[in-house]
């Protein structure tokens, strides 16, 4: 799915299975990914829609969330800078061959870990410290760091081991997940209606939309207007100046809606967002902007002066 991939465009990768990275974020539309995936908030307060509960992580805090969990993301108020672990289910099955199975009730780690947590980040720090400083067989430490992490995630958090049946489920229901986001993809700048998607999928408009309430936490519109506004963004943050060739390449079919569009989002115009002053490009990052995310990731010697900060 294109909207997952672009999210793990990141700077060093160099483990399979494990990613480690520094992330500071504005937004990332609702999508899913196949790793578990454990952040620690540094900078601003990470709000993280899934499931219906909107959770606020603030800075020192974590979150962790499972394989195939559908989730949003904003970075408040004007971003947000996060130490992110992603780790592939396959690496943990090596040792726990129900991992990818595993499924926490709950995502704030610092509310269930209590005494044990001050160790869990020092664990977490040592780990990031030897993937970014790369010394001799460092894959085999963060190897141990990532089993010694979520042996303390299974150990402290509730949880319970999906069976077989519903793992199936939950894989369909991904797939399916998959298919709807690109489908938005591919036609949302043209008028779209998710019967055309029911009908492809053989199902019923009323089954279908509930699908999408429970996968996104919204209405199929909502999430198309929000994936409008975004191209829009992208647009006008690209170079694109005559508001109305923005208006209509994004998918508006109408100017007013446009611009309430911006107004409601952003409390601004089209026209005033466009006249913004530009903030200065920061050394040793990169600036990942699409329709679907706004992201700086660091270079590895920015992500080392990060981490002394956590």
């Amino acid at each position: 799915m294109a909207s997952v991939r672009e999210y793990e465009i990141i700077q060093h990768p160099q483990i399979d299975g494990i990613t480690i990275f520094f992330d500071t974020l504005t937004y990332r539309t609702p999508h899913s990914h196949s790793e578990w995936e454990l952040v620690w908030v540094s900078e601003g307060t990470l709000s993280i829609r899934t499931g219906g509960t909107q959770y606020a992580i603030a800075p020192g805090e974590m979150a962790v969330l499972a394989p195939q969990q559908p989730h949003e993301l904003h970075g408040e108020p004007d971003g947000c800078t996060f130490l992110c672990m992603q780790v592939s289910p396959r690496v943990l099955e090596r040792f726990f061959p129900a991992a990818g199975r595993t499924r926490l009730d709950g995502l704030s780690v610092h509310e269930y870990l209590a005494e044990e947590y001050p160790a869990f980040q020092q664990t977490m720090r040592e780990a990031a410290r030897a993937y970014l400083e790369q010394p001799p067989f460092y894959q085999l430490y963060c190897a141990g760091q990532v089993c010694l992490l979520w042996h303390s995630l299974f150990s402290h958090m509730p949880c319970r081991v999906l069976s077989a049946e519903e793992a199936a489920q939950a894989e369909k229901r991904s797939a399916r997940l998959a298919r709807l986001l690109e489908f938005v993809d591919k036609n949302y700048m043209h008028p779209i209606r998710l019967a055309d998607f029911a009908r492809a999928e053989g199902c019923t408009m009323n089954h279908m939309s509930y699908f999408v309430r429970q996968c996104l936490d919204q209405s199929f519109q909502q999430y198309v207007d929000t994936v409008r506004f975004h191209c829009a963004c992208k647009l006008i943050d690209a170079g694109s100046t005559r508001m109305t060739d923005v208006c209509f390449a994004a998918g508006f079919s109408d100017y007013r809606y446009f611009c309430r569009a911006f107004r409601q989002r952003l409390g601004v115009t089209p026209e005033e967002y466009c006249r913004r002053a530009q903030p200065p490009a920061q050394q040793q990052t990169h600036l990942h902007h699409s329709i679907h995310s706004m992201e700086r990731f660091y270079s590895r010697e920015k992500s080392l002066e990060l981490l002394k900060k956590l």
